[in-house]
């Protein structure tokens, strides 16, 4: 495919995700299923300009004149372009376009040269167009559209970050590494990088086992998977922010550590490693879905110390055996995954008040159970990967009112502990926890917050 057709395809696939609110990855996989004749170089071209487009929509579509979708007050909109803003509030062409400009930094030529009707080309730019882009003004801008976020969130990220919300939600709208623990059960990070050198890993600058492996100019990133080091455990993809949420958990050997909602066992594999093997983890989530990669990954990295408990059918694990009996206990809760927009950039267009609700409904629910599991003198760790304070701080407040017999751990304190001391200075704005974020700490959003229980 010629990079104007690759384009037509984008507009057209935008278009789909826009009018129906389709998610992106199964839009993407059906594009690649009736067009075969596409190969892999023009599906990932494909897949990056909509990813793209979608890191950066609200603005894209405003400095082509779209304002349709801001839901702007009456003081912000003229009365006579009302009718018409209400008609286009989407448009997969105008998002491109102004993605171009905006995000890859095209001159106006340049976009026209690939826009010219021609076969399988976008229609030329109108004159209008060209106008948009080569103002490509944000001066007037509200800082929903600047950050590219939904305007019903500024709220909420105020509470988060204040002034501050507009570069943190930017940078949540970035490409993101691919990042990889080394197994220390297995091999020294030295070591990772010679077996991985072909690849130009990077060592990452806060966690002690990490390696970041930057997409290149066309947005690939190499494929870990298929090197010989993740085949024999050696290394795992994990987030650097998510291998420091490990840490700061605090597992030691011979603890009882309850991984609460392991999921896939990302973060019960790198506790094992903290553990050397020593004690026990208990991973469970009420999910067995959820749960299902975690046998083979548990083989793989040569992890000992892991005990599986599995939901049957709609009935929960049992855990009675545990209950006031371990040393830690790891929340790893159900969020609405804002800190990870960078990896999945549809699904901050999807989300809507009534899921955060529910999300905020399920922490409470969450943690309430899992206290219970948590022995005199041993840790609670609250984990989630959002950037909402609703969802983090908010949360901590309500769980130290309803239960006395818990403390927070200072922040700052339990990551000098963790030997992560260079992290501690980013608290949230409830001061209970630490938010590590894209703009920060050059990771994916997570918040961590530690108690202890005193009786």
């Amino acid at each position: 495919m010629t990079p104007s057709a690759r384009l037509s395809a984008a507009i057209a696939l935008l278009d789909e995700i826009l009018d129906r609110k389709r998610p992106l990855g199964p839009a993407l996989a059906d594009w690649g299923k009736a067009n075969r004749y596409a190969g892999s170089g023009d599906r990932n071209a494909i897949g990056n300009l909509v990813h793209d487009t979608l890191r950066v929509k609200a603005s894209a579509q405003w400095i082509m004149g779209l304002r349709g979708d801001t839901e702007a007050s009456s003081s912000e909109v003229d009365p006579g372009s009302r009718k018409e803003d209400a008609s286009k509030k989407e448009s997969g062409r105008a998002a491109l376009l102004g993605m171009l400009r905006l995000l890859r930094g095209m001159e106006v030529e340049a976009i026209a040269a690939l826009f010219t009707g021609e076969r399988f080309a976008p229609a030329p730019l109108t004159e209008a167009e060209r106008l948009s882009l080569q103002a490509a003004d944000l001066s007037d801008a509200p800082a929903h559209i600047r950050g590219n976020y939904p305007e019903w969130l500024d709220e909420e990220l105020a509470k988060s970050f204040g002034e501050t919300r507009v570069a943190e939600a930017s940078a949540l709208a970035s490409r993101a590494p691919v990042d990889a623990r080394v197994n220390a059960l297995k091999l020294i990070r030295l070591k990772a990088m010679e077996a991985l050198g072909h690849l130009e890993p990077e060592v990452t600058s806060l966690s002690p086992y990490g390696l970041r492996f930057k997409p290149n100019a066309e947005g690939r990133a190499p494929y870990i998977q298929a090197e010989p080091a993740f085949i024999k455990g050696a290394v795992e993809i994990q987030d650097e922010g998510s291998q420091l949420a490990s840490l700061l958990a605090g597992a030691k050997p011979g603890m009882q550590v309850l991984d609460f909602c392991a999921g896939g066992g990302g973060k019960t594999l790198a506790m094992a490693v903290e553990m050397n093997n020593k004690g026990q983890i208990f991973a469970t989530d009420n999910d067995a879905r959820r749960l299902a990669p975690i046998h083979e990954r548990i083989t793989r990295a040569g992890v000992r110390n892991v005990q599986v408990r599995t939901p049957k059918g709609k009935e929960p694990a049992k855990l009675n055996d545990l209950v006031g009996k371990c040393d830690l206990v790891l929340v790893d809760a159900p969020c609405t995954g804002a800190g990870t927009w960078r990896r999945h950039p549809d699904a901050k267009w999807r989300l809507r008040p009534n899921a955060l609700e529910m999300r905020c409904e399920e922490q409470r629910t969450v943690l309430a159970e899992a206290k219970r599991y948590v022995k005199p003198g041993g840790r609670l760790v609250y984990i989630t990967c959002s950037l909402l304070d609703a969802e983090n701080g908010a949360q901590v407040k309500a769980f130290l009112a309803a239960n006395p017999d818990f403390s927070v751990v200072d922040p700052a304190a339990n990551a000098k502990a963790a030997g992560l001391e260079g992290i501690g200075q980013h608290r949230d704005a409830s001061g209970l926890g630490l938010l590590l974020s894209p703009h920060r700490t050059d990771t994916d959003g997570f918040f961590i917050s530690v108690f202890t229980r005193s009786t």
